[in-house]
């Protein structure tokens, strides 16, 4: 994990976490996105990364059977991507057993094939958003119950605030996605968003790094079950739109979900360290 002094950060960067930072000492230090000095570097932590993600959708419960795919670019080539091999378990995933794709679904590294539908989708999903460096998507429990509402997230909670205005919502369910048009929709559904909710099927989220879409996709998900809680029991009060906004601007940022991951991306590196084989 890469740190540094406050005092050196960004002022952006600073900015975006002032709200949060309570008391500090002096010369305190904070965890940043790393630096690389090579394609080869970064590529090996890109896929680091992505394994300690798929640990973690295990350790949250987010498998169905073979369902579920998180990518990552290439760093090398933007337009090809590491995904999981199909049918392996979340909980066993390593960096080495990652396959990298190109964008007409020919398998360039590795030697297991890769699902369908996680190429299908998110083979059109980073061509429509070519800021998008990693994309998450499973069979989640309470993302499969709220999309069946066809809704988006309310902003009943301060989590969900991080959504508010900023998800997208497909309503053409056509069965398993097996047709690269249906992939195209769902970039188009998924717009400028760091989310995109699936009717009938689930959630997708996007972000800068792996880190930051996973992140998304734990707290809506968190998000979804709350929702579905507060509307099981009554008719939840919506926070003001001027408030939402503002929390969404603390709490929605690419830097915030890549900060608000650290303390899971600890705890998975120091509970499966084999993740790095």
């Amino acid at each position: 994990m890469t740190t540094t002094e406050m005092s050196t950060l960004p002022a952006e960067m600073v900015a975006a976490l002032a709200s949060a930072i309570g008391p500090m000492p002096e010369n305190a230090q904070l965890p940043v996105p790393p630096t690389f000095e090579s394609v080869e570097e970064e590529r090996q932590y890109r896929k680091e990364q992505l394994a300690a993600g798929f640990r973690l959708f295990g350790r949250f419960g987010f498998s169905e059977g073979v369902a579920g795919h998180i990518t990552v670019r290439d760093p090398e080539r933007p337009d090809w991507f590491w995904v999981n091999p199909f049918g392996m378990s979340f909980n066993r995933i390593k960096a080495s057993d990652l396959i990298l794709v190109d964008h007409d679904g020919n398998v360039q590294h590795g030697n297991r094939p890769v699902n369908r539908a996680a190429f299908v989708i998110h083979a059109q999903v980073h061509q429509a958003r070519p800021d998008a460096l990693a994309a998450a998507h499973s069979h989640s429990l309470y993302g499969k119950a709220f999309s069946s509402l066809g809704i988006p997230l309310d902003p009943i909670t301060q989590d969900a605030c991080a959504f508010f205005e900023d998800q997208g919502l497909y309503t053409d369910y056509r069965g398993i996605v097996s047709d690269v048009e249906e992939g195209k929709r769902i970039g188009e559904a998924l717009g400028p968003h760091k989310a995109v909710i699936l009717q009938n099927h689930g959630l997708l989220t996007v972000g800068q790094s792996v880190a930051e879409a996973v992140w998304w996709f734990i707290t809506m998900e968190r998000s979804c079950q709350a929702q579905l809680l507060a509307m099981a029991a009554g008719t939840p009060k919506l926070i003001d739109r001027d408030v939402a906004l503002q929390s969404r601007a603390q709490l929605g940022s690419p830097l915030a979900g890549w900060f608000q991951a650290r303390p899971l991306w600890e705890q998975i590196t120091l509970s499966d360290p084999d993740l790095f084989d």
